[in-house]
């Protein structure tokens, strides 16, 4: 089976650049990832994923091409989101899925790359599964928001952006164009959270 284009993105009148399209997980893509950001017993089959490819903008102030996995049922939202995020030139570093890193979410945070399906614990657990195995949580600029829990910073080059006062290129605050952009299609932000802060994370309803 190869890949079905779900949907497509079609400029506006005043063409801005920003493209999206969104596609089915064909059978070789299914392989590869297979052992890697998906194995059996996740919650969901790669049959309910969504591969999405769309235009962002880089801290270099070029055009680039990112790929995010995401849940079929979030999928339109995460591509009208991300419009959002363009049409604001807010800098993404990179957008890659965690296969790229082996599956590694620790390797993918280093990186400052923004990601979303991987079925693995949560954060700090070895059981039960996080909402990015449902697919239907993003990281975005990991480095520049990081994961905060008491003294454990992740990933720990990260500590340079814990003071959130000083607000940076690529950092997320509550009340931006940013948390906006994603609260307004029913994601909740991890930098809301109260027991811990996790400045990278949206997620929608599992």
């Amino acid at each position: 089976m190869t890949s079905v284009v779900i949907g497509v993105v079609a400029p506006a009148a005043a063409d801005d650049g920003y493209r999206a399209s969104i596609k089915t997980i064909g059978l070789a893509d299914a392989r590869a990832m297979t052992g890697v950001s998906w194995h059996r017993g996740c919650p969901v089959p790669i049959s309910d994923l969504r591969r999405v490819k769309l235009t962002h903008w880089g801290f270099d102030g070029v055009r680039h091409r990112g790929e995010l996995i995401v849940h079929q049922k979030v999928a339109r939202s995460v591509v009208d989101a991300f419009r959002v995020l363009y049409s604001t030139r807010f800098p993404v570093r990179t957008m890659l899925p965690v296969d790229r890193f082996g599956g590694d979410d620790d390797a993918s945070m280093a990186a400052d790359n923004t990601s979303a399906f991987n079925c693995r614990p949560k954060t700090g657990s070895t059981s039960g599964f996080s909402v990015h195995s449902y697919g239907k949580a993003i990281d975005i600029n990991t480095l520049e928001n990081p994961y905060v829990k008491g003294t454990v910073v992740q990933p720990p080059a990260g500590k340079t952006f814990t003071n959130r006062a000083n607000v940076r290129p690529g950092m997320i605050k509550h009340g931006d164009r940013v948390w906006r952009a994603f609260t307004t299609r029913g994601f909740t932000w991890g930098g809301d959270w109260t027991s811990l802060k996790d400045y990278q994370h949206f997620e929608a309803p599992i």
